[in-house]
């Protein structure tokens, strides 16, 4: 049977999981009775990617059009999850680029784009969303060109044919439509990829070799190993050999083969060159592995991810509240399911600090925010630190990664963004009028420099700003970037809030609990309006007399609390602070509980100064 291996990849939010729905309702993968053909988003299953409206994990899936089968690789568009992507792109051997008809090209495509040409893939680039009343397709056309002007190392990647969708609608052209209510369909895409995606070729020789690009696990037929197959065939009982990337080498027999049926994983007696399988048995493979005929046991290229930028501190929970609220709470049980989770998730790193510490390192913090609020749905609890940028030395200098920042916002907010990234050191590199209104702002800044940059231009903006960024470089390390935070409201007593008391701390600043809200001494519960740390007893009861009764309560106003998700709670934090995450809360708290021992440390960090 004729086959396709294709990725479908895109910047966030510019529609590729909507066009592979389609492409998945369109091909009859399901009957007209199944759920899914009501069903928005099929191929984002996870709970926090159907929340977040993201791709966090990349699938495959397929569908048959004519006789062909077509695999289809969803990936996701954050730069946040781009090991995602590097590992599974190379099971293609091409891919569509989606951008959105308003948007444009924005700083993940790039990543994505360029990660494609690396690979030598064939591309389609289709503009999405072409129905949006601020679509500027012919523009976003030009800007693709001379994206692909940019990145492209050879002519041939210049040449690639555009396509135009509504992927919501599921409709597609060959040529920009004069009616966007025309009744078609997406036939368009599934003509184009098999016209111009290349089928697999077999690598020379028949002995089985695979890369092993993912793995997956269910508790039924334990671990997948899922990759393409280069060259060879394999079958349930072969016997084949797991080359370590250590250089080692480990004999496995093969249980079950199944390749994807829609979003089914299907048995079958035997797979092919070419087509992407799951095999279970492979009990040694590690993502980035081959598997390959003992008799000829030839290791492929292994899969080169780019290294984290940012880590936190992570360690079971030490709060006065310890062990009340999870089931997992011991330091051991932790890193156990972190180390679990290092076998998939291959932009992680663990490691140990000097102070004993254990060191959790990823792409980005919704990366690390995403793991962790895993955790916490599992039953776990733990503590974090505050998120630190990963220095680098190069040529006995430290150096520091820069990221490109694109901010879309309303011209009348212009200045408040630019005022904002500047005081963090950020410098501006475009500055682009759009036709409605908005204003596209690009910068060149470091990371430790986007540290909570979210929440304040949000702010700043009335929640109207959209932004993106994307690792560019490394550079010599520049001057720190100012504290930029005001201090914080700390409880002095143990106990549980009340109005009386939090009315007392609501005029100091911006309070984040409500009343009937546990405490201990030391937990932060607000922000100060000033930038020192104050303490306030938000348990504090009103002492009644006969002279005022008790409903004299009743005149106290509270100001609703500020309640932070888990990364604007890992934004919020400075380096003397730490989150207390559990299945039923998120708390921040100073490291040190007792005031008399962080009046010990302010004093002797004063005299190191």
């Amino acid at each position: 049977m004729p086959l396709r291996n294709v990725a479908i990849i895109a910047h966030v939010d510019h529609g590729k999981t909507t066009l592979v729905d389609g492409l998945l309702k369109q091909s009859k993968t399901f009957r007209e009775n199944e759920a899914a053909m009501s069903q928005e988003l099929i191929m984002d299953s996870d709970d926090q990617e159907r929340e977040r409206g993201i791709t966090i994990l990349a699938k495959n899936t397929s569908v048959f059009f004519q006789g062909t089968k077509i695999n289809i690789i969803d990936t996701p568009g954050h730069a946040d999850f781009g090991g995602e992507v590097e590992r599974t792109l190379n099971m293609a051997d091409g891919a569509i680029l989606v951008i959105d008809a308003q948007e444009g090209p924005m700083p993940q495509t790039k990543f994505v784009l360029r990660k494609a040409i690396e690979l030598g893939l064939k591309l389609i680039v289709i503009v999405n969303k072409i129905d949006k009343r601020d679509a500027r397709v012919d523009e976003v056309i030009e800007e693709t060109h001379d994206l692909f002007l940019d990145l492209a190392t050879e002519d041939s990647h210049l040449d690639f044919p555009v396509y135009y969708a509504n992927g919501r609608a599921g409709k597609a052209w060959a040529e920009m439509p004069a009616d966007h209510n025309e009744d078609v369909d997406l036939t368009t895409i599934f003509e184009a990829i098999v016209e111009h995606i290349p089928a697999p070729q077999a690598a020379e020789g028949d002995s089985f070799q695979m890369l092993v690009s993912t793995l997956d696990r269910d508790d039924f037929v334990g671990k997948y190993a899922v990759g393409r197959i280069t060259r060879g065939s394999v079958s349930p009982g072969d016997s084949l050999k797991v080359l370590k990337k250590d250089g080692t080498e480990e004999t496995n027999r093969v249980d079950r083969v199944y390749v994807s049926n829609g979003l089914k994983r299907v048995e079958t007696e035997k797979g092919e060159s070419g087509d992407i399988v799951a095999l279970t048995g492979m009990k040694a493979a590690s993502i980035g592995d081959t598997i390959a005929d003992p008799a000829t046991p030839e290791a492929l290229p292994t899969i080169e991810i780019e290294e984290p930028t940012l880590q936190i501190s992570i360690g079971p929970n030490t709060s006065p509240f310890a062990g009340r609220e999870g089931d997992f709470v011991t330091g051991r049980q932790l890193i156990e399911r972190i180390e679990k989770e290092l076998e998939t998730n291959v932009s992680l790193r663990l490691a140990r600090s000097d102070n004993g510490q254990y060191v959790l390192s990823g792409r980005g913090e919704l990366h690390l925010a995403v793991f962790i609020e895993n955790l916490r749905r599992e039953g776990y609890e733990l503590e974090v630190g505050k998120p630190q940028v990963i220095m680098v030395e190069i040529d006995g200098k430290i150096h520091e990664p820069i990221e490109e920042l694109v901010v879309d916002v309303a011209t009348e907010f212009a200045g408040a963004v630019t005022a904002e990234v500047g005081r963090r050191k950020g410098i501006l590199t475009s500055q682009t009028e759009g036709g409605d209104g908005s204003t596209r702002l690009a910068y060149e800044i470091g990371t430790r420099g986007l540290l909570g940059i979210r929440n304040q231009l949000l702010t700043a903006t009335r929640g109207t700003a959209v932004m993106s960024s994307l690792f560019i470089r490394h550079q010599e390390k520049g001057p720190a970037v100012p504290s930029l935070r005001n201090g914080a409201l700390i409880a002095s007593n143990d106990g549980q809030a009340v109005p009386f008391g939090i009315n007392n701390a609501q005029a100091r600043g911006v309070i984040f609990i409500p009343p009937q809200t546990k405490v201990y001494a030391g937990m932060v519960v607000g922000m100060n309006s000033k930038q020192e740390d104050i303490e306030v007893n938000v348990a504090k009861q009103k002492q009644l007399t006969n002279v005022r009764a008790s409903s004299a309560d009743a005149a106290i106003v509270l100001i609703s609390p500020t309640v932070f998700s888990l990364e604007q709670s890992l934004d919020f934090l400075e380096d003397d602070e730490l989150l207390e995450v559990t299945p039923k809360a998120l708390r921040l708290r100073k490291t040190l509980i007792n005031s008399t021992d962080r009046a010990k440390a302010r004093r002797q960090k004063a005299s190191a100064l």
